[in-house]
């Protein structure tokens, strides 16, 4: 289904596109070959560079613009990288030309004339020459979905190539001023949409697999909800989306709440929200943050609908845990354990040696091994490993002195409060690859959703219930 849509949505373009250029066959015809070697790419950059440089009328450059966007659609993975490492290198910011610039502020005597005129020079110099062809792209029919995608594509490649790093950063910038929050639109989104806005939630869903249409029938079902952001220039493309069950009480297993057999309650009879699941559904616009705001405004819409709600909260993964304490048996870190734990556990360590590390391996082992049904009933590794999960939740930090977990430090920053650690929560083998199963509950209390939002940023507090605080005290 993922490749049938990027296949369409290329398709799309090329023919969009083409209605704009003047010379696409001419231009395409005997090259470039798809994987844009030295000589085709010599070619091409000569086309770029008349875009950038706007020789010609406007109808003309944006001709040139579809012709060049068209080129780059049709070359293959290794062919659009070196198109993209080549615009880095060739059409950045004229360094000789700053220099000039910075000596004629310095020089300029009246603060109010020369040094103000020479000052714009010099903001005008420090823009690179690859911003005259992004921005024409931005004036073609779906133009800015087509940058989010570039940029999706240069930020794997800066991984490997220093070069186009440049031009991520200068592309970021520009996408965060056309995706400003005041431009974004709130959708629900419902059984009555659209197929192909469906196929792509199948496709976007990032947290819990959509298996089947039943599936999806399911989640848009009364009890449920789903919202997203859409952007003006990207209407049949949601950027971020939420999904909402509307239930009983916290929930505390994700299984019971996607249980595709259980019939829908009356959402006026309910008294929790529960936000299950949030995608980011454009890759090319990671790091520009929009879930803050939609969790917010997805709150004022379900209150406007629904004033019975009372509660609301999320029943989310813990991505990084797993990763987090086989790296501490590997680093054989004592502090996990305390003497009672070590009494409890003994009977998980099947080696000869009793260090705290071989007993670790051996409840680790243990977890991974069982069959979910059977952990129902294990209360000493239920016990153990919610402690474990607190411990990082509340304590483990990065540099910033933020929690180390994302999905943690989004809800923390966005006002939540860590409520609750639930055992055997998520039984896919996702969820048991990334945190044994246990998934957490991040509480958003309306009151004081800004005060814990605030403390967290300025002060790294990272807010929590009672329950948790006696979990940490052990």
């Amino acid at each position: 289904m993922k490749n049938g849509i990027l296949d369409r949505t290329l398709t799309n373009l090329w023919k969009v596109w083409g209605e704009f250029s003047q010379s696409t066959l001419g231009f395409i015809h005997g090259g470039p070959r798809p994987e844009l070697p030295p000589e085709d790419s010599e070619r091409l950059f000569v086309e770029v560079e008349k875009c950038i440089l706007g020789i010609g009328d406007e109808a003309s450059l944006r001709a040139q613009a579809a012709e060049i966007g068209q080129v780059y659609i049709g070359l293959n993975e290794e062919g659009r990288q070196n198109f993209l490492i080549g615009l880095a290198k060739r059409f950045g910011v004229n360094r000789e030309k700053v220099d000039r610039s910075i000596e004629a502020v310095k020089l300029a005597e009246d603060p109010e004339t020369d040094r103000a005129i020479a000052e714009v020079e010099l903001r005008k110099a420090l823009e690179p020459d690859w911003r005259s062809l992004i921005g024409r792209f931005t004036t073609l029919p779906e133009g800015v979905k087509f940058l989010v995608d570039m940029r999706a594509e240069i930020l794997s490649l800066q991984k490997r190539n220093n070069a186009v790093k440049g031009l991520s950063l200068d592309l970021r910038t520009m996408l965060v001023a056309w995706f400003d929050i005041g431009l974004l639109e709130l959708v629900r989104i419902d059984w009555d949409s659209s197929a192909s806005l469906l196929e792509k939630l199948i496709e976007y869903e990032s947290v819990h697999a959509i298996k089947s249409w039943d599936d999806m029938k399911n989640r848009l079902d009364a009890d449920r909800r789903c919202y997203g952001f859409f952007h003006p220039n990207m209407p049949k493309e949601p950027l971020i989306f939420v999904q909402v069950a509307l239930v009983d009480g916290i929930s505390a297993n994700v299984e019971e709440l996607l249980d595709e057999t259980k019939p829908a309650v009356d959402p006026k009879a309910v008294d929790t929200a529960i936000f299950y699941s949030i995608s980011n559904a454009q890759r090319g616009l990671d790091g520009i943050s929009f879930g803050n705001f939609l969790i917010k405004q997805v709150v004022e819409e379900l209150i406007k609908e629904l004033p019975n709600l009372r509660t609301f909260s999320t029943l989310s993964p813990i991505p990084g845990f797993s990763a987090w304490l086989k790296g501490q048996i590997i680093d054989n870190n004592c502090d996990l354990l305390t003497e009672s734990d070590r009494k409890k556990l003994s009977t998980y360590n099947e080696q000869e040696n009793d260090s705290d590390a071989n007993l670790l391996r051996g409840v680790v082992d243990r977890v991974d091994n069982s069959k979910p049904e059977d952990l129902d009933s294990e209360d000493k590794l239920k016990e153990v490993f919610t402690r474990w999960v607190a411990i990082y939740l509340f304590n483990i930090k990065g540099k910033n002195g933020k929690v180390l977990d994302p999905v943690g430090h989004f809800h923390l920053s966005n006002g939540a409060r860590i409520e609750r650690i639930n055992w055997n929560a998520d039984t896919s083998i996702r969820g048991r690859g990334q945190s044994f199963g246990l998934m957490v509950n991040y509480l958003y209390d309306l009151k004081d959703i800004q005060g814990n939002s605030s403390n967290y940023e300025a002060n790294r507090i990272v807010a929590h219930s009672s329950g948790l605080r006696s979990i940490l005290r052990g």
